[in-house]
């Protein structure tokens, strides 16, 4: 069974996180195989991302995780962020069940997000002592606001859909979110214009998301060596 399925509808590309036996939790496999379905969507209209089973994506799977916060392994994972802000077409992010740190990262870095009304969204780095890595320090404060996204980060509280949807993290809870969202991406334009007009709108949000990615590239390797009473004068 792969990691990562991917299936047309019409001329929508649906990418569904597959494994749910581990809430689609992160593995290196998932996102290897993520990043190459993200290279067979070029010519759909748009895309959706989904899980399977009982959750959007749970985090990071710490039972398949290599030891250490490579700099190539967590490289790796950004490139998701990085291939899912290249596409041309819009990427909406289908989220139900839970979407927790890295999960939330992914649906972070699509160009819309809808949620079920089981959705549940956190960003519980700070608490387990790493660091966040897949621009949400760059994407959470432009959604939420500077002082929103502090709260979310710092105190890695949970979120529901509808908390969620009033701080801007999602644009809608809906009842059938895969519906939904296959509903949405057939109404976008498939024309040029559509590329245009996305790009237009994440060039100043885009402009400064290498150097976030790698300031946290830099901190996630930090909280890899340092005790949890030096970060405080140290990250």
């Amino acid at each position: 069974m792969t990691s990562v399925e991917l299936e047309f509808v019409d001329d929508v590309a649906c990418l569904w996180l597959n494994r749910p036996a581990r809430l689609n939790a992160v593995a290196p496999a998932l996102v290897d195989e993520l990043l190459s379905a993200l290279d067979r969507v070029p010519d759909s209209r748009a895309v959706v991302l989904a899980g399977r089973g009982r959750a959007f994506c749970a985090g990071h799977d710490l039972k398949d995780t290599p030891a250490g916060d490579s700099r190539a392994r967590i490289e790796r994972l950004q490139d998701v962020t990085r291939r899912l802000r290249a596409l041309p077409q819009p990427v909406i992010a289908a989220v139900h069940g839970y979407a927790i740190g890295a999960g939330a990262e992914f649906a972070l870095g699509c160009d819309l997000v809808l949620a079920a009304e089981d959705a549940v969204f956190a960003f519980p780095e700070a608490g387990l002592g790493l660091s966040v890595t897949g621009a949400a320090s760059r994407l959470l404060p432009l959604l939420v606001g500077p002082l929103k996204a502090k709260e979310l980060l710092l105190l890695g509280d949970r979120i529901d859909a509808h908390r969620a949807l009033e701080l801007g993290l999602v644009n809608a809870v809906v009842p059938d979110v895969h519906r939904t969202a296959l509903d949405w991406a057939r109404r976008i334009p498939a024309h040029p214009a559509t590329t245009l007009a996305k790009r237009a709108l994440d060039a100043g949000i885009d402009s400064a998301l290498e150097q976030a990615l790698e300031l946290e590239v830099s901190h996630a390797l930090i909280t890899e060596h340092l005790p949890d009473n030096a970060l405080g004068s140290r990250a």
